[in-house]
């Protein structure tokens, strides 16, 4: 009896952790809490000065398309804070991309986004 209701117990968290995972994921439930928030954008360049730029250029200045981060909104559209997130924190090492999921904190990435998000299309 006990092993049943491990198991359903067991099916049940899986179950509800897995859908937790996938609705934070999604860009509906991710958001910038500093969205709109101008002063927090100097912050947020040397933020990514300190750790982006090595890669990206300085201030996301950056001759490469591929790695031009100021045209996230216009190669993804609505989907440009899912593709932030999720290859900042997964990474992408078959590009040179580094898993910074545990390196910095989602606090830092948020205001690093918040500098991005104020310069999209200026290119």
């Amino acid at each position: 009896m006990f092993v049943k209701y491990l198991f359903v117990f067991s099916a049940l968290f899986f179950l509800f952790f897995d859908c937790g995972i996938a609705a934070q994921e999604s860009s509906e439930a991710l958001k910038n809490p500093y969205e709109g928030r101008e002063d927090l954008v100097a912050e947020g360049a040397g933020l990514f000065n300190q750790y982006c730029s090595h890669c990206h250029g300085p201030n996301a200045v950056q001759g490469e398309r591929p790695r031009d981060l100021r045209r996230l909104k216009i190669r993804y559209g609505d989907r440009a804070i899912e593709t932030f997130w999720t290859t900042v924190n997964g990474g992408r090492m078959d590009k040179g991309m580094p898993v910074w999921k545990d390196a910095i904190s989602d606090d830092v990435k948020w205001r690093i986004y918040t500098f991005l998000q104020s310069i999209q299309g200026q290119r």
